[in-house]
């Protein structure tokens, strides 16, 4: 067995495979639109937590119904 030459990173992709996937965003996207798609997932991504939390909060009103 080889002595781990490549690390897993998240999901099993390591730097070159990471590397690829920025190459490819650059290429389809352009550099100055990167920021702004972004900016748009973390607000959706903001939006959502806090949805999922404002239907934990009010578990009652959905069973009176």
């Amino acid at each position: 067995m080889a002595a781990g030459l490549q690390t897993a990173g998240i999901g099993g992709l390591g730097t070159p495979e990471i590397l690829v996937i920025v190459v490819v965003a650059v290429f389809l996207f352009g550099g100055k639109k990167i920021p702004e798609l972004a900016k748009g997932l973390g607000e959706g991504i903001k939006n959502f937590k806090t949805s999922l939390k404002s239907d934990e909060e009010k578990p009652e009103e959905k069973k009176q119904t």
